[in-house]
């Protein structure tokens, strides 16, 4: 029951931690400067654009790390997920707020790769945004609430990688083991030690 697998949670954990932690302080840090800074829309779109551009291939790696160390665990733990009470559900809702994560972050850059172009002083870069006219207005309204959501999804991830946590206590698991048998054979007796727990 209890098997370690440091390597898999750290790889979790801190590409996790990094998809969050880079997110927040986009949405918060980055995009505030970029607007403080800038003298027009053009000049802040240019400083939030390029602080974005630096950090996307650290956010493609962090989260690249995660979904290894995820996916580790999970073949790690398949036993759990199938005899747990419990475990499967926060599984799949885990695994849907991961989809959504990953679709909110490609989301986020398509949006900026185009405000990028849009408010770019390169002569080609105008050429491309030409070719795709864009509402810079209305980009930037969606670009500002996906970048407020992946943050908030992320965070989520965390809040049920604290409730994985939670499970994988021994009290835990025998209690949700039990009750995953209880579920498949409904006339069984409750033991003494459930009721005394």
């Amino acid at each position: 029951m209890s098997e370690r697998n440091t390597v898999l949670r750290s790889l979790h954990d801190v590409g996790l931690a990094a998809w969050f932690g880079g997110s927040l302080m986009g949405a918060v840090g980055l995009n505030g400067a970029a607007k403080a800074q800038g003298e027009n829309w053009e000049q802040g779109a240019r400083i939030a654009s390029a602080g974005w551009a630096i950090w996307t291939p650290v956010n493609a790696v962090a989260i690249g790390v995660h979904l290894v160390g995820s996916s580790g665990l999970l073949a790690a733990n398949a036993a759990r997920v199938a005899t747990q009470q419990g475990v499967a559900a926060s599984t799949i809702a885990k695994t849907l707020l991961t989809g959504a994560a990953l679709a909110a972050t490609a989301y986020s850059r398509v949006l900026g790769k185009k405000i990028e172009l849009a408010s770019s002083d390169n002569p080609s870069d105008a050429e491309k945004s030409a070719r795709h006219p864009l509402d810079t207005g209305k980009a930037e309204r969606q670009l500002a609430c996906a970048q407020w959501i992946v943050p908030a999804l992320t965070g989520g991830l965390l809040i049920l990688n604290a409730l994985h946590g939670e499970q994988q206590r021994p009290a835990q698991q025998l209690h949700g083991m039990w009750q995953r048998y209880r579920t498949l054979a409904p006339h069984m007796p409750m033991p003494n030690w459930h009721l005394s727990r």
